[in-house]
């Protein structure tokens, strides 16, 4: 005991120093945007938006962003991932003034994440693969891209959060079982979905790990295995009491809300079912009963909660073609520019060849464990992008034992080892080696002199490209009809048929909204917008007078109200 509690302060220091070394040098290279709080993301914006709404009085259960839309949008964020930033905020505020707080939170909430995450990894290397890989697996991780870029100084939306959470539920699953490990797992699974759906394969995935492993036998499998319903369903439980939104009945699974907490609580009866009633059965019995709860639980589910089979299954069918599925980490691997797909998938596929290896030389169960989430973060990653994230951070025990094992046949076969497991080098290989298609050359829709523009005219109602949205909404205090959110299904549409229309359609459609400020930009990068086309080149129709053009190429323009 006292050896394990000594490497885990060992870890936490190597992963401190990791994580405070590229925090300072991040901070460091962009220092220029963190010092206004212009922020990496537009989510991290309208993250921090939401926190300072909150500070300033807004209900902890009251989620809207009453500056999006016709009067306001229902965020389908959970509030749960705003408390750590927010506390910093509020305890250094008194001490330092709002801004300067607002400041140390964005850069010091992301680099506690990364350092947590170091840490797990390197937990996860020890578990599977013994002391000696910890150190380079901790080092994999550190610089793991794509997931590192969710943890640079700014990155506060929750994504960064939910990494930590799949790390703790995989620790969990490839050491020893226990109630204990399984009440953790739990916990981390229920936890992770309550602060959005993006991790539900992985996180389903993991249940099944859980049950595969009570069907091979044990009575550890079995604690774990109830540990992880009963810690699913209480939490689960506690969270619908604490974090519940005011759009609790929100008829989606976009995001916690009722739909998707009835659907975490049946799934989390299976393994408590299946640890009761297989007490002691025999394995072919316990492979039967697992098998006809996975089906039985599916039809449940298919049934009582269908809108969780597609989360974003509601969004209008004209916003998932020109919006949805043109986000960059929402895009199909092999549907993404070669580049691009490279840069992201390329330390995930690294770590999950060497995880075979590991497998095939006769890797125990906790590598076994390892390899079949590397797998579903693969898979994930075909379909969606962003699963490179995950896959990313999961590589890291395989190819800190892929560095030792080189280590051991000399200085070629350990230079390579170490290229290989450089994820930041991927980006740098895809684009030297891939022609990159030339960037068009329009005015940007978040290009600081328009935001900052947009900040100094009297206060109104914007129209605005679907970019433009969050870093606004954060930056100044203008209300916004469209934003990069899914709930905003109404503002999103008009704002599209405005740009897309011709002047008259688009006229109908200022009377309806009544705009005061109309942003003219390149914001619909393949889409055809004539009307944004024509705004773009200075051509406005007599209702609109152009008032701003910045540096960067982007326009504003006001409506004349006795034309509108």
């Amino acid at each position: 005991m006292e050896r394990t509690d000594r490497s885990a302060w060992i870890d936490a220091l190597v992963a401190i120093a990791l994580a405070c070394a590229l925090a300072t040098a991040w901070a460091w290279r962009d220092w220029a945007n963190l010092s206004v709080l212009r922020l990496p993301d537009a989510d991290d914006m309208m993250r921090l938006q939401q926190i300072r709404d909150w500070i300033d009085g807004q209900g902890f259960a009251d989620l809207t962003q009453y500056r999006l839309g016709a009067t306001g949008v229902a965020m389908h964020w959970s509030r749960l991932a705003d408390l750590a930033p927010g506390g910093i905020i509020v305890l250094l505020q008194g001490a330092l003034g709002r801004e300067t707080a607002e400041l140390v939170a964005v850069i010091a909430w992301p680099a506690l994440m990364l350092a947590a995450a170091i840490a797990l990894v390197g937990r996860i290397a020890r578990t599977v693969g013994g002391a000696e890989i910890a150190f380079p697996a901790m080092v994999v991780a550190a610089i793991a891209y794509p997931a590192s870029t969710l943890f640079v100084p700014g990155r506060i939306d929750h994504h960064n959060l939910q990494i930590v959470l799949l790390l703790v539920t995989t620790l969990m699953l490839v050491g020893r079982g226990s109630m204990m490990a399984g009440i953790f797992a739990g916990i981390a699974t229920s936890l992770s979905l309550v602060i959005g759906m993006e991790m539900m394969p992985l996180l389903a995935l993991a249940g099944g790990v859980a049950v595969a492993d009570w069907v091979a036998g044990g009575r550890e499998a079995r604690d774990r295995l109830m540990g992880f319903g009963i810690a699913l369903c209480a939490a689960t439980v506690a969270c619908s009491i604490i974090f519940r939104p005011f759009a609790w009945d929100y008829p989606a699974c976009d995001g916690f809300t009722a739909i998707s907490a009835r659907a975490l609580m049946v799934a989390s009866f299976a393994p408590i079912g299946l640890a009761l009633i297989g007490w002691n059965s025999s394995a072919r019995v316990r492979l039967a009963l697992a098998l006809s709860s996975g089906l039985a639980l599916a039809a449940t589910l298919a049934m009582s909660t269908p809108q969780c089979l597609s989360p974003y299954g509601g969004v209008d069918p004209l916003l998932q073609r020109l919006w949805l599925t043109r986000v960059g980490e929402a895009q199909a691997l092999f549907a993404a520019d070669p580049s691009v797909a490279i840069g992201y998938a390329g330390l995930a596929l690294a770590g999950l060849v060497a995880g075979i290896w590991h497998v095939r030389r006769g890797g125990t169960r906790g590598w076994w464990v390892l390899l079949v989430l590397q797998l579903g973060a693969g898979a994930v990653t075909l379909l969606q992008l962003r699963g490179a994230y995950a896959g990313a951070m999961l590589a890291g025990p395989a190819l800190g034992a892929l560095i030792v094992a080189a280590r051991r046949r000399g200085a070629v076969p350990l230079v390579g080892a170490w290229l290989a497991s450089a994820g930041m080098l991927y980006p740098i290989a895809a684009q030297a080696m891939v022609p990159v298609r030339p960037a068009p050359a329009g005015a940007s829709c978040t290009a600081p002199d328009l935001i900052a523009a947009l900040g100094r005219l009297p206060v109104g109602r914007v129209m605005a490209p679907i970019d433009t949205g969050g870093p606004a909404i954060a930056l100044t205090r203008q209300r916004l009809i469209a934003a990069a959110y899914h709930r905003d299904g109404a503002g999103n549409l008009a704002m599209y048929d405005f740009y897309r229309g011709s002047p008259d359609q688009a006229r109908a459609i200022a009377a309806q909204w009544r705009p005061d400020w109309v942003v003219a930009c390149d914001g619909f990068p393949g889409i055809a917008a004539p009307f944004s086309a024509d705004l773009n080149r200075g051509k406005a129709p007599a209702w609109l007078r152009q008032v701003v053009r910045v540096p960067s190429g982007g326009r504003i323009f006001a409506i004349d109200s006795s034309r509108r």
